[in-house]
C-alpha cells in the first residue's frame, strides 16, 4: 500500500463565501467534499502547513513548503501539495531548484473553484495528482485539467478557465483521458544522483517587462535600491533597445556592479536567441544571460536560487547553462 501525503496551504480550493470574498479556510475543507477515500491502494495523511490565499504566498512561505516536503520524503510514496492558482507556478517552480532529484513524485494541485461549489474542477484536479502520486514517477510536476505539467514549465495564462495552465515549450508529460494517466516518459527528467536539499536563495530580484516608451534610467533607480539580480522580458528572440533610449549602456553599468541580468522573451513560445539580431548581440556583449526558453517564472526563481548560491556573475551564468529540474532544453542552448 502506498502512503501518500496532502500538504494543504489555503486557495480557492480550500476557500468558502464570506463578506469580504473568498477566503481560504483549513484543510477540513478540502477532506470533506474530496471524495478521493482511502482504499488498498494507498493511505493518506494530510497536515495543513499555511492557510493563504495564492497571493500571499511569497519567499518565506516558499521555505516553509519546501521545509515541509523535505522533512517526510523519506517517509511516503509521493506528496501532493494543494495550493492557490495564481502563484502556483512560482512555487512549483522553485521546489523544482529547492528539492532537486526527488526519488517520489511531488504534486501541485488545486482549483479555479472551490471544492464545495457544485460545478468545482477542484476534485478531477485532486484525482489527477494521485494518479501521478500513485505513477511512483519521480519529479516535481502541476496536476491541473487533466495534465501534468512539469513544475518549471507550467504557467498559468488564464484567469477563469478551467484550462487555467499550459506547459510552456515542451508538451504535457502527462494526460488524462478515458484510457487513463498516460505518462510521456521520456519528456521527465530522468537523474541517478541523489536528492539535494537547498532552500538558500536571495529574493532580492525584479522583473522588467520592456515596452518601446520604457525609460532605461530604471535601471539607475534598480541599482541604486540594492536589487540584485534582474530579470528582463525582451522583445521577440532577444530584442533590447539601444536607440534613443539606450538600454544597453545601462545592462553595462549593472554589470560592472556586479548585478547579473537575465533576459528572456515577453512571448510564451518557443526560444530566446541572441545571436539573430544586431540588438541581442549588443546585449550579449555587456554580459546578459540568457534564459533560452525557460518560462519567466522559471528564470525568476532560478536566479533567486542561483543567486543564493553565489553572487559572481560567471557562477550564475554557468548555473543558468545546466538543465537542473527540466527548465530549459539544452539542445536549444547549444545551437
Amino acid at each position: 500500500m502506498k502512503k501518500i501525503l496532502m500538504l494543504t496551504t489555503g486557495g480557492t480550493i480550500s476557500s468558502v463565501e464570506t463578506e469580504s470574498g473568498l477566503v481560504p479556510s483549513s484543510a477540513n475543507t478540502i477532506l470533506k467534499q474530496m471524495g478521493i477515500e482511502a482504499s488498498s491502494d494507498f493511505k493518506l495523511d494530510v497536515k495543513e502547513i499555511l492557510v493563504l490565499d495564492s497571493s500571499n504566498i511569497q519567499p518565506e512561505e516558499w521555505n516553509i513548503i519546501a521545509q515541509a516536503i523535505y522533512a517526510d520524503i523519506k517517509n511516503y510514496d509521493a506528496i501532493i501539495i494543494t495550493h492557490g492558482t495564481d502563484t502556483m507556478a512560482y512555487s512549483a517552480s522553485m521546489i523544482s531548484f529547492m528539492i532537486q532529484n526527488p526519488k517520489i513524485p511531488i504534486i501541485f494541485t488545486g482549483s479555479q473553484l472551490p471544492i464545495g461549489n457544485f460545478l468545482t474542477d477542484a476534485i478531477f484536479n485532486l484525482r489527477s495528482a494521485f494518479a501521478m502520486a500513485m505513477s511512483g514517477i519521480p519529479g516535481v510536476f502541476v496536476a491541473f485539467d487533466r495534465q501534468i505539467i512539469l513544475g518549471t514549465r507550467a504557467v498559468k495564462v488564464r484567469t477563469t478557465s478551467f484550462h487555467a495552465f499550459e506547459s510552456i515549450n515542451v508538451l504535457p508529460v502527462g494526460i488524462v483521458d478515458s484510457n487513463g494517466l498516460n505518462l510521456r516518459k521520456e519528456l521527465i527528467p530522468h537523474h541517478d544522483k541523489d536528492t539535494i536539499f537547498n532552500n538558500r536563495i536571495n529574493s532580492n530580484v525584479f522583473l522588467l517587462k520592456l515596452t518601446p516608451a520604457t525609460n532605461p534610467t530604471i535601471i539607475d533607480m534598480l541599482i541604486k535600491a540594492k536589487v540584485q539580480g534582474i530579470v528582463i522580458e525582451a522583445f521577440g528572440a532577444g530584442g533590447i533597445q539601444f536607440i534613443r533610449r539606450d538600454f544597453v549602456s545601462k545592462l553595462q553599468d549593472a554589470y560592472n556592479k556586479n548585478i547579473p541580468v537575465v533576459v528572456c522573451s515577453q512571448c510564451l513560445y518557443e526560444a530566446s536567441n541572441f545571436n539573430i539580431y544586431q540588438v541581442g548581440k549588443k546585449a550579449l556583449s555587456v554580459g546578459v544571460i540568457e534564459a533560452y526558453d525557460m518560462t519567466t517564472e522559471a528564470a525568476i526563481t532560478k536566479l533567486m536560487w542561483a543567486l543564493g548560491q553565489t553572487d559572481k556573475i560567471d557562477k550564475i551564468k554557468e548555473i543558468f547553462e545546466q538543465n537542473l529540474a527540466g527548465e530549459i532544453s539544452l539542445r536549444i542552448q547549444e545551437k
